[in-house]
């Protein structure tokens, strides 16, 4: 059935290369770029120091919606797993803007932990970070695969995107709860 499947649909299956990638080099040299964005110090008049919080709200639910995407799948309940990934996907879009919006207005927080605390926090910054942009591309690969029915193309990504999604929303929300009291 899923090779009938994937024969059908391959045929009218949308090209999402093109945009995929223009999205993951605009979003990561965005994300690089804001943190050495000079001239931080013009958006003094303006508080956003809400949106650290935002963040790791973002970073849970996307997890959430996750684990709801994985158990709905295992359910082999499409339209419920479709769902929970895009409510996902949107929360953390959301997150990305946010993201954004605050380090390209706001200084960045130093982590003043110390002892095994700072060696784990950094830790898990370091390999939140790298697997972060990873998942750009891996996510909306799969995504993409899943919109056009692509099943044994989706399911061949998503084994690697499920997992390191999963592990970036996660430490982020972790990342958060280890910095939060550093927030000025």
């Amino acid at each position: 059935m899923e090779s009938i499947l994937n024969k059908h649909t391959t045929s009218r299956a949308k090209n999402y290369k093109p945009l995929i990638w223009a999205l993951t080099l605009g979003i990561n040299g965005l994300i690089i770029f804001a943190f050495f964005l000079p001239n931080k110090e013009n958006f003094k008049g303006h508080d956003f120091s809400f949106l650290p919080l935002l963040n790791a709200v973002m970073n849970g639910a996307t997890f959430i919606f996750l684990l709801l995407a994985l158990f709905a799948i295992r359910q082999r309940n499409i339209q419920r797993h479709r769902n929970f990934i895009l409510a996902a996907f949107l929360c953390t879009s959301i997150f990305l803007l946010s993201y954004l919006l605050y380090h390209f207005t706001t200084p960045s927080t130093k982590f003043g932990g110390a002892g095994i605390v700072k060696y784990v926090y950094y830790l898990i910054l370091i390999t939140h970070i790298i697997l972060a942009v990873i998942t750009v591309p891996l996510a909306l690969i799969s995504i993409g695969r899943g919109l056009n029915m692509e099943v044994a193309l989706h399911k061949k990504i998503t084994r690697w995107a499920m997992p390191i999604w999963l592990y970036v929303s996660l430490t982020g929300v972790i990342v958060y709860l280890l910095i939060s009291p550093y927030y000025k």
